[in-house]
């Protein structure tokens, strides 16, 4: 495992839901004496967290409310939701009355709902430059992100999604350069583009003195986003939000999913993430969780299963004993530990030894 790499540290929350951390251990306007050895509430590095996004529509309160509470009770650190209508951000004080968790708005092409969000109290926005483009716009957001929270500000994450990168065809000189530097990666030019247009959107954020920030710049390949956040990192001192956007179901997403931001991980590079499936985004957060607890980066909260591959010696009928205990841990057991569930005498006294609990 590579250390992180120091970051800029974003905040999100209140008093009401807790505060979220992001990133840290670079200097900032808001931490100008971080470190990598301070701690988080001093600009230090802060656990990575774990994201997520509701399904339902977000003016349907009562659905939207239910929703947030599920993915809070998995482990959500913080939540999504669309705002594509002004029903939507219209919803938001009533839905942020009732959740006890931060709260990000996911805003795409109306920059006016990212500023409803923010008067709603959103505790931070997500704009794509993909689709909000004009400059007056986005520093009209950046001026009102600013004044929020009490005038402590909110952060806004800069999200470059490959499939809504519109300026495929850009001749621009910038792009043109990235491209020849990235000539011998499979993905070069797209990667060069994305790089082009967060360094184009983030000189508006420079110009207006804002760096409460995050990035992203998520693909479907989990190749490209290896590829593109190592380049993002080195070029940029903001928090990483990693992501492999359309991963598709969660029988194939989490392979994509878990190699991508696995990888990215373990190099050091990423500060907050979501697993994307088209399924119930509580598998999101479950093996996001999972992830994070594997490789170190977050504290292990209840009990870890651990089971031997089915074989020809096995002896019991594994799998339901597996998925019993499975469950009965799922339900009952809060405190860390590990339990091994084994089926016969190769592997089973082993594992058994250096378990806490050992079914064999």
């Amino acid at each position: 495992m590579t250390p992180r790499r120091p970051t800029r540290q974003i905040v999100l929350g209140d008093s009401r839901t807790g505060l979220v951390r992001v990133g840290g251990g670079a200097r900032s306007a808001r931490f100008p004496n971080a470190s990598p050895t301070a701690t988080p509430e001093d600009g230090g590095p802060a656990p990575v967290s774990v994201q997520t996004m509701t399904a339902g529509y977000t003016h349907d309160i009562d659905a939207c409310v239910a929703e947030i509470h599920k993915l809070t009770a998995a482990g959500a650190d913080v939540v999504r939701v669309a705002v594509p209508e002004k029903k939507d951000t219209a919803a938001l004080p009533e839905i942020l009355n009732q959740t006890t968790v931060p709260i990000v708005a996911d805003v795409h092409f109306h920059y006016k709902r990212a500023l409803e969000a923010v008067e709603a109290g959103v505790h931070k926005i997500r704009l794509n430059p993909g689709n909000i483009q004009d400059r007056e716009q986005v520093i009209q957001v950046i001026e009102a992100c600013k004044q929020a929270n009490n005038g402590n500000g909110i952060p806004i994450r800069v999200g470059v999604n490959e499939g809504s990168i519109i300026e495929r065809k850009d001749k621009q000189a910038r792009a043109k350069e990235l491209g020849a530097y990235f000539s011998d990666q499979k993905h070069g030019y797209m990667l060069a583009i994305m790089i082009a247009k967060l360094e184009e959107y983030l000189d508006i954020f420079d110009d207006a003195g804002f760096d409460d920030i995050a990035i992203s710049a998520k693909s479907m390949d989990a190749t490209l986003v290896i590829d593109a956040y190592t380049e993002i990192s080195k070029r940029f001192e903001y928090p990483l939000h990693l992501g492999v956007t359309h991963a598709g179901p969660k029988e194939t997403g989490c392979i994509r999913s878990v190699f991508a931001l696995g990888t990215l991980l373990a190099n050091g590079v990423g500060d907050t993430i979501r697993i994307s499936y088209a399924s119930d985004p509580v598998y999101e957060v479950e093996d996001g969780l999972e992830l994070l607890w594997s490789l170190g980066l977050r504290e292990r909260k209840g009990a870890e299963l651990i089971a031997c591959p089915t074989c020809g010696r096995i002896q019991v009928d594994l799998f339901t004993l597996t998925q019993d205990v499975r469950k009965k841990l799922a339900d009952e057991i809060r405190v860390p530990m590990k339990v091994a569930v084994m089926g016969c005498v190769v592997n089973g006294p082993g594992e058994a030894e250096g378990a806490d609990v050992a079914v064999n």
